[in-house]
């Protein structure tokens, strides 16, 4: 059975979604092989391929490279995106990952790339899972890397580079051979070099052995996964940027069982938690006071609110700007929240609790933030309440209220998207209003 074959095969298991696949193409010959399977699977996949090459500015030939991998996007008839860094020969190689993942996740923004393919292989993974044994890594870490993960895709991982290699040779590609790859005060290079053809003295079929390591972590790594749904009273729920527990139930597992439980989440979102933060988590989230944070790292942050612990990005505590609504048809962002409005005849009665609201068209309105003290009179209610305490019947925990714009008229709040619409501004049914709509993007 032929790669090419082989590789149809396996690229059907990973069901990828139609759109646009940037390939992450470094001139070696690892990319070079993934560049042209790709293109001869195109009626498969029947993705709209984008070829992506950053030139790290490390080595003295990274131009005549990137020139090289143009010409080969263009031998193709394929996009062609290029980025550069201006690192320098002494960058390492984790300075050097950092920098080319940064250009690609931009990149796959920019061009509207759903899938990013990168060109690791089986034996990658075996170096992977070696130098994560070295470094002390969980058995989560051990699972080294997946074929799929969130727009990632490594469609080459089952394969051997000796097979890539007899491709490239069969095929008559051309690569480039990257120095740092043989480089030992790397460490990857010192792996690949050194150690592993060591180990192949003594245990012939460490290779292998290291490979069946990486499958057994990565089914014990799924199957945490999957526990999260099953957990009674975990209530696991997926949030915006992160994730949510029930906080009470934890306080009744043992606690390995809810530290594992903790970082197997926070795997989920793309936050590594270690045993040691986990811990101080599972305090957080047994002992610690409604309001109480704590930062994890890397951008990372957890909330205690309403009886559940929150995992998400960090916020920086900043308000956008306030703007003014203009005209009878618009749409603005207020930070992460989107904002439409459009005239509609209003209806014959209004939600309290919403993210649509009809006010009064002729009405002068802005939205801005919300401030300490400021009340409003919510609709079928009596009397004025704090906005506070509007967000805190609404369960939204404090870390996100900066955020959270108001609709302002010229007597103070008119509505809180999702948490409380006033009387203020109502207009009369079945006149001519304006129907402003929120989302958070």
């Amino acid at each position: 059975m032929t790669l090419l074959h082989e590789f149809r095969r396996h690229l059907a298991t990973l069901r990828l979604p139609p759109g646009r696949g940037l390939i992450a193409v470094s001139g070696g010959p690892d990319s070079a092989v993934l560049l042209d399977l790709l293109h001869h699977t195109r009626e498969q996949h029947r993705l709209d391929l984008v070829v992506g090459h950053f030139e790290h500015g490390i080595h003295p030939d990274s131009a005549t490279v990137a020139a090289q991998v143009r010409a080969s996007a263009g031998a193709y008839h394929l996009a062609y995106e290029e980025g550069r860094g201006e690192l320098g020969p002494g960058a390492g190689e984790t300075l050097a990952r950092q920098a080319r993942y940064a250009w690609l996740e931009a990149t796959c923004l920019r061009v509207g790339a759903t899938i990013l393919f990168t060109a690791h292989h089986a034996d990658d993974q075996i170096e992977t899972v070696l130098m994560r044994a070295l470094c002390g890594s969980g058995p989560a870490g051990l699972a080294g890397m997946l074929a799929r993960r969130a727009a990632i895709v490594r469609p080459l991982l089952p394969f051997r580079r000796e097979v890539l290699g007899r491709y490239l040779r069969s095929e008559r590609l051309r690569a480039w051979d990257d120095p740092a790859n043989g480089d030992p005060r790397h460490l990857r290079a010192w792996v690949r070099g050194d150690l592993l053809p060591m180990l192949r003295t003594r245990l012939p079929k460490v290779d292998e052995s290291l490979l069946s390591v990486g499958r057994q972590a990565a089914r014990d790594r799924a199957a945490w996964s999957a526990a999260l749904e099953l957990l009674p009273g975990l209530d696991f729920r997926l949030e915006r940027d992160g994730f949510s527990v029930a906080a009470g139930v934890l306080s009744g597992y043992d606690s390995a069982l809810a530290e594992s439980v903790l970082m197997s989440a926070a795997r989920r979102v793309g936050c590594r938690l270690g045993p040691v933060r986990a811990g101080r988590l599972l305090r957080v989230a047994t002992q610690g006071t409604s309001g109480a944070t704590m930062p994890l790292g890397a951008g990372w942050a957890a909330e205690l609110a309403f009886g559940r612990l929150l995992v998400g990005p960090e916020l920086a505590p900043s308000v956008p700007a306030a703007w003014g609504v203009v005209g009878l048809d618009g749409e603005r962002q207020w930070g992460r929240w989107r904002i439409r409005w459009v005239a509609e005849t209003a209806p014959l009665t209004h939600e309290r609790h919403t993210l649509t609201a009809w006010v009064a068209a002729a009405a002068p309105l802005e939205v801005r933030g919300w401030t300490a003290g400021e009340r409003i009179r919510p609709i079928g209610g009596a009397g004025r309440r704090l906005v506070v305490r509007c967000f805190q019947d609404a369960r939204v925990p404090r870390s996100r209220r900066a955020e959270w714009p108001v609709l302002a008229g010229p007597d103070g709040a008119v509505w809180v998207p999702g948490v409380c619409r006033s009387d203020a501004l109502l207009p009369v049914p079945a006149t001519e209003a304006l129907r402003i709509d929120a989302e958070y993007a």
